[in-house]
């Protein structure tokens, strides 16, 4: 099992930024690779970023390259997404997912563990 808590959230202006952290805890082969991913009111949840805690080429989705980085701090088992020039299409729920195998890490169907998610809000 893993626990996954998400913390971070919260109404930035377009332009600003906020630091997403996903506090893991539990087995740790359950944590072979970590992702965030998102939903907006009425959309499909999203992969928005996603790691192999191993090492390895991490996974943006195209609408946050360049604006987001995910990054992981192994002795605090904490996951961190940092969202730079935020756009008000980057409101939604945000959650931190986990599995202990990934082919596709934008893929939210690869994971089995979910936080209980953090809310963004961007206003123009």
């Amino acid at each position: 099992q893993v626990q996954l808590v998400e913390s971070g959230g919260g109404s930035v202006q377009a332009g600003g930024s906020l630091r997403l952290s996903c506090e893991a805890s539990g087995s740790t082969r359950n944590r072979y690779c970590m992702g965030w991913f998102r939903q907006a009111p009425g959309k499909k949840r999203e992969g928005v970023a996603g790691i192999y805690t191993g090492g390895g080429i991490p996974y943006y989705a195209d609408s946050v390259k360049g604006r987001f980085t995910i990054s992981q701090d192994i002795a605090k088992n904490t996951l961190t997404l940092q969202m730079n020039s935020l756009k008000p299409e980057d409101t939604a729920m945000y959650y931190c997912a986990s599995s202990s195998f990934c082919v596709r890490l934008g893929a939210d169907d690869e994971y089995h563990y979910w936080g209980q998610g953090t809310q963004v809000t961007v206003s123009s």
